[in-house]
């Protein structure tokens, strides 16, 4: 059953838990430059969990911007504006192209031209900056985020946190935080082709299996599931469903932890990512999974949907409402719905935590006469009740009204994620609000405040699936990881390679054992030494 935590915990509790988080799991997290000593230029005294963050003079901050092409920066969004009245803060934006966003961003941090405040950072994308020292170890100023800590202490993600610390046992990124567990990626199905040929939705990825395989002798022509996202979706579902990891799942380190065993085991040799990659080839072989899947465009896989050349397709909810249903409304009672992610051989289970995309700080902040006043602003706007709010829905009354039971409307004339469909404005096209460089993480009462009541549904209908251990940290150390840069990219590379293969019948699966050679030969076996190598210093040093 998945966790649920209690949002009211008693002040004095979480105040003791609050101070404790800037030395929880490490000795070292000790500030570099005592807060005393910080530059505390037009930050506020006694700034506090819930109170407005406006800066004592007008501040300006560099922020890099991952501009998606959905809803290209414009300058005159009154989130700028908005934003600028409510905080005292200019932001200076470095705009990126979102499909370029990595890459720059690796080569601004390098070069040590990167913005102040870098968002859109994923834990673990932190990890190849932090010997040369250019990214802030925030973890040793949490008591200048009260908002941040608070929320840590409230939903107990200690845990969490935990896995996001370095050798030295700090952390360098600033993850979005969410109240609970969810998930929101999994396969839509045609459902009025389940409805004429009498299926239910599949519950296992056996059932999936024989529901494909009735459209299939229903269709013979078509591909039941011809997959978008690169097969990275349903390798990331799938996956974890075999207590494997892959897709967009696949940890950097390209291990996965074992419970039973308390150590880590390469991720493509394992039974259980073996047994993942079986089933896959028999999709194919039989017709059933299109092999374009894991090459073909986003747009080709939602083409081959629209004209009934395939019945089920990856998705998440905005996908449903913004692609699939356009995309079959010429086609006569064509529906479209999202399936509760298949249960598999782990059992009925999410690999996933409450951590996400977030963003780390240049280490020249340390250098700003507003340092202090920067870290209350990220606090705010990222970690808030207010700034969320602010972030994903705009400004009363001007996007929304938000009545005395604290429900929230958009405004008839906007139109976001399937609300208010056809209206003249976009929430996000017209105003920046909801977009990916600010809003993330939050309540739980937040995160589900856009939801259509069918995405409500399915949220509710993944409540009780068991969330899966979460890995211990097993950070490398400078050698280490200058040693795993090296290995880690061919290592992957041979792993991709040979798992699409399998999967296509390019290579036939009694070769396993070949390949499992293939991979320790380039490093694998020692790759997985080192790393439980590094799990166990970490627990005799920090623990």
């Amino acid at each position: 059953m998945r966790s649920i935590f209690k949002r009211a915990v008693a002040a004095a509790v979480a105040g003791g838990l609050a101070l404790s988080l800037v030395a929880c799991g490490s000795s070292s997290d000790t500030a570099t430059t005592s807060v005393e000593d910080l530059s505390k230029a037009a930050s506020m005294d006694g700034y506090t969990v819930d109170e407005q963050f406006k800066a004592t003079e007008p501040v300006s901050f560099s922020i890099l911007y991952s501009d998606h092409p959905n809803y290209p920066l414009k300058d005159d969004w009154l989130l700028w504006s908005q934003l600028k009245d409510r905080t005292n803060v200019t932001l200076e934006p470095t705009v990126v192209p979102m499909s370029d966003y990595e890459s720059k961003r690796s080569l601004l941090i390098g070069a040590g031209d990167a913005p102040l405040i870098i968002p859109k950072t994923y834990p673990g994308q932190e990890q190849p900056f932090v010997a040369s020292g250019t990214i802030l170890p925030v973890s040793d100023y949490l008591d200048l985020m009260p908002n941040f800590k608070d929320k840590v202490a409230k939903w107990k993600l200690e845990p969490e946190l935990d896995t996001l610390r370095q050798d030295d046992g700090k952390f360098y990124v600033l993850p979005g935080l969410h109240e609970e567990v969810w998930q929101d990626y999994t396969i839509a199905f045609r459902t009025d082709e389940l409805e004429r040929l009498g299926l239910q939705a599949p519950q296992t990825w056996d059932d999936l299996y024989t529901v494909l395989k009735a459209i299939k002798a229903a269709n013979p022509d078509s591909y039941p599931l011809s997959d978008r996202f690169k097969g990275n979706s349903l390798l990331t579902i799938l996956a974890q469903s075999y207590g494997t990891s892959a897709g967009w799942g696949l940890p950097g380190h390209l291990t996965t932890w074992d419970p039973e065993t308390k150590q880590f085991v390469f991720t493509g040799s394992s039974d259980e990512y073996k047994g993942m990659v079986e089933y896959l080839n028999k999709l194919v072989a039989e017709g059933l999974l299109d092999p374009e899947s894991f090459t073909q465009d986003d747009d080709t896989a939602i083409q081959k949907f629209a004209n009934g050349k395939s019945f089920a397709i990856s998705a998440n909810a905005q996908n449903v409402v913004n692609d699939l249903r356009p995309a079959i409304a010429d086609i006569p009672g064509a529906t479209v719905a999202k399936i509760r992610v298949p249960a598999g051989p782990a059992g009925d289970v999410l690999a996933t935590s409450r951590l996400e995309n977030g963003l780390m700080i240049s280490s020249k902040a340390l250098e700003n006469p507003n340092f202090v006043a920067l870290l209350q602003f990220v606090d705010w706007l990222w970690y808030s009740d207010d700034g969320a709010e602010f972030a994903k829905w705009g400004v009363q009354p001007t996007t929304f009204t938000k009545d005395a039971a604290g429900t929230r409307t958009l405004n008839a004339d906007i139109t976001f994620a399937g609300i208010n469909a056809g209206a003249p404005k976009h929430l996000q096209k017209d105003f920046g609000f909801s977009g990916g460089n600010f809003a993330y993480g939050g309540t739980t009462d937040l995160l589900q405040s856009m939801f259509t009541p069918e995405e409500l549904e399915f949220q509710d209908a993944m409540a009780d699936k068991q969330q899966t251990e979460l890995p211990p940290p097993h950070p490398f150390n400078a050698d280490e990881q200058e040693q795993a840069t090296l290995i880690e990219t061919p290592l992957k590379d041979s792993m991709n390679s040979a798992t699409l293969q399998f999967v296509l019948g390019q290579r036939d699966l009694s070769t396993w054992d070949a390949y499992v050679a293939e991979l320790n030969g380039k490093g694998a076996s020692s790759y997985v030494d080192m790393v439980n190598e590094a799990y166990e210093r970490f627990q005799q040093n920090h623990s």
